[in-house]
């Protein structure tokens, strides 16, 4: 029998990505390993959106060669964003990497692994359903036809392309099979689902048909782009009983100037028009959203209005990152990287300050309330999960196995990142 060792880094896209390789992989009778030396397979799914993410990744790649060395037979395969239409470079720099694997194109591994360890699995091109607990990720489209300046997306997971909603729903029945109480439905511009199809679907009709799933309990999805959130959109997560009020909807920046320039396609007034319209058409709704701090030119007095508008909206979560570089992108063929290092730090912890004294605020209204919670798992002793509205919370351990199961927690005390509560005596 096998093993396999699978180490992910980047967003959620790669960890569904992760988690069908997986489950192919145990088709097979491959059982996973918690170390790469105990490993027959080792599979590095790799994220270069950011400097940090693509550090990271070259760094478990180089850590992995002495265990290699030890483990005569070992194969070691790069898979993700990390691989471009050239791999040559990449063969250069991490000669002990066996497969360089595109985004999804992981068929190469496991027609080796089918070699090494012949049994019935999944037939190639064929759908492994992954069994990780009471939640689950689902990509429905895949790529990306915006070409923002600053993204290397569109140049590794190629140009949308939406999955029917026939199979869809079978995914996701199978997953609730499984165990699944919720999904998210993924995409790198997730409100684009059903626009290339040419039958009239749209990501608020693939809504509507999950909706009446037995035993599925939720329904998420990310990540939205602004323009992309329609009205019909807004009306299918209110009217929809098991879609969760929560949306995330990426501002990028507050100016319009570097909007522009990161070709974002909205403006400021725009953006705003649509969190009025979503804040409007859905009771309770929570909105997170994206910044980049530093991009090319960006001024004292531009990111300046980043931070207005982040104050004006007064979101639940903000995701920031510094600005970095991706080579082959627009900005790093055409633009400067003139904003200094240390600026794009210091704008950086501007916007954490910022967003957590707000998230303090918002957070510590809900003391008191009672929510209902998704119990995902258990770590330090305690059980955590999600409210509809995606608020973390942490529940006191005791002999119960709470894991799937949906409760009522009393919250207790609040923090920006957290809430903690007690669960509150069912009838």
């Amino acid at each position: 029998m096998g093993t396999y060792y699978l180490w992910t880094v980047g967003c959620q896209m790669n960890v569904a990505d992760s988690e069908r390789l997986a489950a192919h992989l145990e088709t097979l009778g491959y059982q996973p390993t918690p170390t790469p030396e105990r490993a027959d397979l080792v599979v590095v799914n790799s994220c270069v959106v950011r400097q940090h993410a693509e550090d990271r990744v070259a760094n478990k790649l180089h850590a992995l060669r002495p265990a290699k060395a030890d483990h005569l037979g070992q194969t070691i395969a790069l898979m993700g964003c990390m691989v471009g239409p050239r791999t040559e470079e990449l063969r250069q720099r991490f000669p002990h990497v066996d497969l360089f694997l595109r985004p999804q194109a992981y068929e190469p591994l496991l027609a080796l692994a089918r070699e090494r360890a012949p049994g019935d699995g999944c037939a190639p091109g064929e759908l492994a359903l992954p069994s990780n607990g009471p939640t689950a990720f689902v990509p429905i489209i895949h790529g990306c036809d915006n070409f923002c300046t600053f993204c290397i997306v569109p140049y590794r997971r190629g140009r949308e392309l939406s999955r029917p909603i026939s199979e869809v729903v079978r995914e996701v029945e199978g997953l609730v099979a499984q165990g699944a109480r919720e999904v998210t439905l993924l995409g790198q511009k997730v409100d684009s689902y059903g626009l290339d199809l040419g039958d009239g679907a749209d990501l608020a009709d693939l809504l509507a048909a999950l909706n009446s799933m037995a035993r599925l309990e939720r329904i998420r999805f990310l990540t939205s782009f602004p323009l992309g959130i329609t009205d019909k959109l807004v009306e299918a997560v209110a009217g929809l009983d098991k879609v969760c009020e929560h949306i995330n909807i990426p501002v990028q920046s507050g100016d319009d100037g570097v909007l522009q320039a990161m070709h974002r396609g909205y403006t400021v007034e725009q953006y705003l028009d649509r969190v009025r319209r979503i804040r409007a058409g859905i009771l309770g709704v929570t909105l997170s959203t994206d910044v980049i701090a530093g991009f090319c030119g960006e001024t004292e007095a531009q990111f300046q209005r980043t931070l207005d508008l982040l104050a004006e909206v007064q979101f639940d979560k903000v995701h920031v990152a510094a600005y970095s570089v991706r080579p082959g992108t627009i900005a790093a063929r055409t633009m400067a990287d003139d904003v200094p290092l240390e600026v794009k730090r210091e704008r950086l912890q501007r916007v954490e300050e910022l967003q957590e004294g707000i998230a303090r605020e918002k957070n510590a209204q809900l003391l008191g309330a009672e929510l209902e919670v998704l119990v995902e798992g258990r770590q330090d002793g305690r059980w955590e999960g999600r409210t509809r509205t995606n608020k973390l919370v942490h529940i006191p351990g005791g002999p119960l196995d709470l894991k799937g199961e949906l409760v009522t927690v009393r919250v207790t005390a609040t923090s920006p990142w957290s809430l903690q509560g007690g669960l509150v005596a069912a009838g």
